[in-house]
């Protein structure tokens, strides 16, 4: 995950997001010989209706890797994933427990660092930090696996990433490009050696609570602040993180609290859920990954359903995504094949936060698309001062290795994936309302709770993207 850069704000940036993620379906459309359309779920666990919970964590650096893992918490990555059997039916000689867990993936999993094997682990990954905790994913996945139709599953995702670079450690590609230590960078946020460090992950697994025993609770928390002391929640100007999943037994949904908080030191901190694709590559990663979506959506014809409640935000300087979606293909339009120099992420996001500016204005083409296509299939260029809608966009920032970009441009980031990246950053505004889209600032933030119903297969139809009009297939769906 990357994201178009700005200079870093000077003083503390204190960023507190929380919400409750309920009943997500990704759903896609097949249409039928009568031309009655029927969906299908595309995830594992529609409505997140499933007592027995799929999910794991896993945290990079700025550019998507591992680089260092933090002191005593192996590689970072982790799951907790099990199954809800009746207490009689495990216990021949006993009533008087009436459910257990069996949790599938041990502390011991969780803590595997690099130098450690694991089955079906690569000889080559044993000393590759960052290849390591690829497969280390890989193994949890292998343990978490619900087999399914069309495809098995594996889990939500939790996905964490500081911002922070160290310009002269030479940990991360140009556009895909390897170079060499460089800097000072401004740009960049970086309070010296050591400061892409992986964050301190705690877990507490999910156990059956409350008077009743019948509530299923669990999270995950922790700092990049590697002298943290998080026995007593969020420390004074320290970051922090931290997300718990919460159901009644065989009632309900899962919901989901996210909190995140920057500080100093990180001020450039992002938590997502994710529902990456089962098999294959995710946008943002030269490695296979696991998830969530047993079958990979392609526009138009899939739209995403749940349910937001926006707690507390943090000022204009953050963003808050109603949702994202990336994946990856060539600029001649072919698939990724994990050749970072010429695989392009491509990131949509809607920001939700009615505090954050609009760059994109008609005196400011170059933070604009070329192009806007409204439902209808009318297209109007960033020139058309009459008809473009520049209000409804944030910032459109073009692939690094694009060949015959539009002037006006500004290039994405080219350090914060592993490959180059194209990112188109959308707001609330009457012409998103077709596709179920905020239509107004405000709606959905803070006081606004709602169910969306999106049609995020047909709306990603119509953006623009660098130099190949094909269909949007997304690897990974994120909610943030």
């Amino acid at each position: 995950m990357a994201r178009p850069r700005r200079n870093p704000p000077s003083f503390l940036l204190t960023l507190l997001l929380v919400f409750g993620l309920i009943c997500v379906k990704i759903e896609t459309r097949n249409e039928k010989d009568d031309d009655q359309e029927e969906y299908i779920s595309a995830v594992g666990d529609p409505g997140m209706r499933r007592d027995g919970l799929r999910v794991a964590i896993e945290a990079w650096n700025q550019c998507n890797e591992v680089g260092e893992e933090a002191p005593f918490m192996g590689s970072p990555r982790a799951a907790d994933c099990f199954d809800v059997y009746k207490g009689k039916e495990t216990f021949s000689i006993c009533n008087c427990i009436p459910h257990i867990l069996v949790h599938r993936v041990t502390e011991v999993d969780n803590k595997l660092g690099v130098g450690q094997p694991f089955p079906g682990g690569r000889p080559e990954a044993l000393t590759n930090i960052n290849l390591y905790a690829a497969e280390k994913e890989l193994y949890l996945g292998s343990k978490c696996q619900v087999e399914d139709k069309p495809n098995p599953w594996q889990f939500w995702m939790i996905m964490l990433k500081s911002g922070n670079m160290d310009t002269y450690a030479a940990n991360c590609p140009k556009n895909g490009h390897r170079v060499g230590p460089y800097g000072p960078n401004h740009a960049f946020p970086c309070f010296g050696k050591g400061c892409m460090n992986q964050p301190l992950i705690y877990h507490d697994y999910t156990t059956l609570q409350g008077p009743n025993i019948t509530t299923l609770r669990g999270r995950f928390f922790g700092s990049w602040d590697l002298d943290a002391d998080l026995r007593k929640g969020i420390v004074e100007k320290l970051s922090y993180y931290s997300v718990t999943w919460e159901k009644e037994l065989a009632r309900g949904s899962w919901v989901f609290h996210h909190v995140l908080r920057t500080s100093t030191k990180y001020p450039w901190l992002m938590l997502y859920l994710r529902s990456d694709a089962t098999a294959g590559f995710s946008g943002g990663y030269h490695y296979q990954t696991r998830g969530m979506s047993k079958i990979i959506p392609e526009s138009p014809n899939f739209k995403v359903k749940f349910t937001l409640n926006v707690i507390k935000g943090g000022g204009p300087r953050s963003q808050f995504y109603l949702m994202e979606i990336g994946s990856c293909w060539k600029n001649n339009g072919q698939p990724c094949d994990g050749d970072v120099a010429s695989d392009v992420t491509r990131y949509s996001e809607m920001i939700l936060n009615p505090k954050a500016p609009l760059w994109c204005r008609a005196d400011k083409p170059r933070f604009c698309p070329p192009y806007h296509t409204f439902p209808n299939g009318v297209r109007v260029h960033r020139s058309d001062i009459a008809n473009f809608p520049y209000e409804a966009y944030h910032l459109y920032c073009a692939p690094g290795n694009g060949e015959h970009i539009e002037e006006p441009n500004i290039l994405c980031d080219p350090f914060s994936n592993p490959q180059p990246q194209e990112i188109l950053q959308i707001v609330p505004h009457k012409v998103w309302g077709d596709y179920g889209y905020p239509t107004e600032k405000g709606q959905g933030w803070i006081g606004d709770p709602r169910t969306w119903e999106l049609d995020v297969g047909r709306l990603s139809q119509s953006l623009y993207f660098y130099q190949v009009k094909i269909n949007f297939f997304t690897n990974d769906l994120h909610f943030a």
